[in-house]
């Protein structure tokens, strides 16, 4: 009876505080908290108020367009809420609205990879070439070692560069994975198999086409019937075409460091495994409670309790706090430390698992205490290149927070050509720009008057820009893509404000350097055809006589 009486009481206070906020906030702000009746749980409506208004808070300090929220414990739901607006028409962002999930993706590849494992048409330890024979990469022989295994823990040797390379094209085609898949064939391995941890999306990309490839049905269809239905996953798709089709939340872009716009990025079907699902925080909150649950969900097995175990066992050192598991990093809850406290208190901290998923207009967060039974899902519809850390502490603080602990403080941790790089790319434009009116008036100037002009004017016209066209061609060509570790394309497509003045300063210096030249050339040979030659010695005389 007391339970009762208490659940009963925690219910009311939630609703209450639900109405509080939603009162309170601004009108671009929707909000939407719901708690599940009857949802007991060790943690007080106080710190969920809490997160919530903390969440509220970074939206407007920071300008996010909307926000869900979802907490779990044990095989529980027992906190979920949603703020601000899913798209540009204003429809408030609900828990239930699909949001682009990024690299959060691959814990749901994950599941259905280990039902294969289950079912026996998969094997860890099998080389992936058994399920797909005409897979291969560069070296033949290192492709051919490449285990199942190998590709969930990411020590497969893939680059997380090649990992990044299809986010240029946007193909939704039903053939685009394979054919993603098979393009591999001239890919790099930074390492052999099973040797380092390589983080890249490649990995969970091949899983997807190994589960197509044993089942016969599509990626997207095999999510649909046999991970999203059994898990009560309504509004979760592993198309972006049905994702749009059921009113997924508009992504938004934080153009030049302050504006933030509604913004379509490239969603290809390729990277649907390891990047472009779409799901809500109430549906991934069942994708949690399976996992904390050994793999069951509403009496349902999902996955077998061993496929359980094995899916959030840490196998592969990351560094020397965090290690790998299958589609989690595993680290100490930091987040409960006390700052008082000593230095080696983190030594018994109960293990975190974690995923965080980043597009250039969406980004997402699952977080779960397997000690303590406690799962976090964070969707938010907006992303920005230039703060993108300030975002992401916030998944951190939500932990925080539902620990009893004070957020702390994010701070900018982008280096400055991240935070100002369409800035960079415009100062390259402009110096282009200027380069064409100077000195292409310049060279009209002297073409039009028809009179020779000096070597060395015409040499520093023809010379001196030539430096700015290769410093521009080296920053965007060569400097930027190592430097991020991403194809030019790649960053074009997804960071747009810096695309939108990079590929016309790359153009110029490419066209305008080679007119300039090929005109500066034609000048140079006129003049030297135009010059004077030596006059013929005329006969001496003498000066009285006349004589020679």
């Amino acid at each position: 009876m007391e339970a009762r009486t208490t659940a009963a009481r925690a219910v009311v206070v939630r609703v209450a505080l639900a109405v509080v906020i939603a009162m309170g906030a601004i009108a671009a702000s929707q909000v939407d908290v719901k708690d599940p009746p009857g949802a007991v749980g060790q943690i007080g409506a106080d710190r969920f108020q809490a997160a919530d208004q903390y969440l509220q808070e970074q939206m407007e300090q920071l300008g996010l367009p909307g926000v869900q929220l979802a907490v779990v414990e044990g095989d529980q739901l027992v906190h979920l809420a949603a703020f601000g607006v899913a798209d540009a028409s204003g429809r408030p962002m609900t828990p239930q609205t699909p949001v682009l999930l990024a690299s959060t993706s691959k814990a749901l590849t994950a599941v259905a990879v280990m039902q294969q494992v289950d079912a026996g048409r998969l094997d860890l330890n099998t080389p992936a070439r058994d399920y797909l024979p005409w897979f291969r990469t560069a070296d033949e022989s290192k492709s051919a070692r490449i285990t199942v295994a190998h590709l969930l823990n990411h020590t497969a040797g893939f680059s997380e560069r090649d990992g990044r390379a299809y986010q240029a094209a946007d193909d939704r085609s039903p053939q685009a994975l394979e054919q993603g898949v098979r393009d591999l064939s001239d890919a790099v391995l930074v390492d052999d198999p099973g040797k380092t941890f390589t983080y890249s999306n490649l990995n969970y990309d091949i899983l997807g086409l190994l589960v197509q490839s044993v089942t016969g049905e599509s990626f997207a269809q095999y999510m649909k019937l046999y991970v999203y239905t059994p898990l009560q996953m309504a509004d979760s798709h592993a198309s972006a075409d049905y994702a749009a089709a059921n009113r997924a939340a508009q992504g938004y872009y934080q153009w030049f460091s302050s504006v933030w716009h509604p913004a379509d990025m490239p969603v290809p079907a390729m990277g649907a495994p390891s990047s472009t699902m779409y799901s809500s925080a109430e549906d991934l909150s069942r994708l949690l409670i399976a996992e904390l649950s050994g793999g069951q969900y509403a009496g349902r097995a999902i996955v077998s309790p061993e496929s359980a175990a094995a899916l959030l066992k840490p196998t592969v050192n990351v560094d020397q706090f965090s290690s790998y598991a299958m589609a989690w990093f595993a680290r100490p809850l930091w987040e409960n430390l006390d700052p008082a406290g000593p230095k080696d208190q983190w030594y018994g901290l109960p293990l975190v698992l974690e995923h965080t998923g980043s597009w250039s207009n969406t980004q997402s967060f699952l977080a779960m205490v397997p000690g303590e039974r406690l799962g976090v899902v964070l969707l938010v519809n907006g992303a920005s290149q230039s703060t993108a850390s300030l975002a992401r502490a916030m998944d951190s603080n939500v932990l925080r927070i539902l620990h009893g602990k004070a957020p702390v403080p994010a701070e900018v941790r982008e280096e400055p050509l991240q935070q100002y790089g369409w800035a960079v790319a415009l100062l390259a434009l402009l110096a282009e720009l200027v380069s064409l009116g100077f000195v292409g008036r310049a060279l009209n100037r002297w073409g039009r008057s028809g009179r020779p002009v000096p070597g060395r004017r015409i040499a520093a016209v023809a010379v001196l820009p030539l430096l700015l066209d290769a410093a521009i061609l080296w920053l965007g060509l060569v400097y930027i893509p190592n430097h991020f570790d991403a194809d030019l394309p790649v960053i074009v497509r997804t960071v747009p404000d810096a695309g939108l003045f990079i590929v016309p300063a790359l153009v110029l210096a490419a066209v305008w350097a080679t007119v300039r030249t090929a005109v500066a050339a034609w000048l140079w040979f006129r003049s030297r055809a135009a010059a004077p030659g030596p006059s013929p010695t005329a006969p001496l005389r003498h000066p009285t006589s006349g004589l020679p």
